[in-house]
């Protein structure tokens, strides 16, 4: 048995409280030919942001991820309120002369100046980063863990819808190899019957007939595209029951499909090969679309 399959949307949500520090990490994505992580996070864990990608990158391969990180802190030691009392004193000074000027009443100016930016800050003083990713780290394996299952769920859902819509290609590819010789036989029939009408019932040469029924069937035939093609579907379903990282790889084998079924429908010389070349590019398209979904 094979790895899972992953599509490349998914959600995963974890928390995790330790020390009265509560940590909430968030992973959304959706499709990107690349692995793209993006990771939003307090200041004060800036520092951690390349360690907290790197873990990500373990089990995310590739897609447009966004990574939210939430910190709370109800510890006193983590928060540390600063005072500029140089500031304040600037500003009383200034707003006294202010009250002077416009000829105001007295008072006091203490709940004024503190409003004024700068005079009071908070301050969430840098810990230990050996002890904040050990508190992080729960929650973020939780959201993974949960994102990671959520694609392979997604994935898997994929893999049956495509390898239906193969098995429909399956039959289309049979029904034009089975229709492809018939197409041979009724044009020489065809062909031998025009000409004896135009030849007023005399025998044509069976030469001539064959020569014209040779280069009809040359130009018409699609063994070859056939061929390929039943090769690529039988490719395609080895790639999925493998497993990992397929997108790429069933990307590149599409195409291949897709051009094999052009070809058959440029040489295609029979109403009913048209009409089921048709349909098996219709199946092609839509597996196309799906594995743009996929890891």
């Amino acid at each position: 048995m094979g790895a899972n399959v992953r599509s490349m949307t998914g959600y995963g949500r974890g928390e995790h409280i330790a020390e009265d520090r509560k940590f909430t990490i968030e992973l959304k994505s959706v499709n990107h030919r690349y692995n793209d992580i993006s990771i939003k996070l307090p200041r004060s864990l800036a520092s951690l942001e390349d360690k907290i990608k790197k873990h990500i990158m373990k089990q995310v391969f590739r897609g447009k991820t966004d990574v939210y990180i939430g910190f709370e802190t109800f510890a006193l030691d983590d928060v540390e309120v600063k005072l500029n009392e140089t500031l304040a004193q600037a500003y009383v000074e200034k707003l006294k002369i202010l009250q002077q000027n416009l000829g105001l009443e007295g008072g006091s100016f203490l709940d004024l100046a503190a409003k004024f930016p700068d005079v009071i800050s908070i301050d969430k003083p840098q810990k230990d980063e050996k002890v904040i990713w050990e508190a992080l780290l729960p929650a973020l394996d939780e959201a993974v863990t949960k994102f990671v299952a959520m694609r392979q769920t997604e994935g898997e859902a994929l893999k049956r819808d495509i390898l239906t819509k193969a098995e429909r290609i399956k039959t289309l590819t049979a029904e034009v190899k089975e229709r492809s010789p018939l197409v041979v036989d009724e044009y020489r029939e065809k062909l031998n019957n025009r000409l004896k009408d135009l030849l007023g019932g005399i025998d044509v040469d069976p030469q001539r007939i064959a020569t014209e029924v040779a280069v009809f069937a040359d130009r018409g035939c699609v063994d070859e595209e056939i061929t390929r093609l039943e090769s690529h579907l039988v490719q395609l379903a080895d790639i999925l029951e493998k497993g990992g990282q397929v997108g790429r790889k069933l990307d590149f084998l599409v195409q291949e499909m897709n051009r094999e079924s052009n070809t058959i429908a440029s040489k295609a010389n029979d109403i009913q090969i048209v009409q089921a070349t048709i349909e098996l590019k219709s199946e092609i398209e839509k597996i196309r679309e799906q594995i743009q979904n996929l890891e």
